[in-house]
């Protein structure tokens, strides 16, 4: 565990974000008392920004995951056309130029 103040703080945030990274426990100090930390993240925390805002959102109730329906992946939709269509498409569109 490391303690730092203020000032020198925000002259090297970056070298401290990297040791709270490396799994270090970082106090920030304001005339020698401790007013805030910089933790390393939590195991099951996603490595994810948007994944960790997700779950968080679950957490606090603001989201509900879906209902999963079944086993396995869910199906693909049968294509719209067929490559050979969209082409004979493509063709007559450039005709008109």
């Amino acid at each position: 565990m490391r303690s730092v103040d203020l000032e020198t703080l925000s002259s090297r945030l970056s070298r401290y974000v990297r040791l709270a990274a490396a799994g270090e426990t970082v106090l920030i100090t304001d005339r020698d008392r401790v007013v805030a930390e910089i933790v390393p993240p939590r195991p099951e925390r996603s490595p994810l920004v948007t994944d960790a805002l997700l779950a968080e959102a679950v957490r606090n109730g603001l989201l509900a995951p879906p209902a999963i329906r079944g086993k396995g992946p869910p199906s693909k939709p049968p294509p719209i056309m067929s490559l050979n269509e969209l082409l004979v498409g493509l063709d007559a569109d450039r005709e008109d130029r």
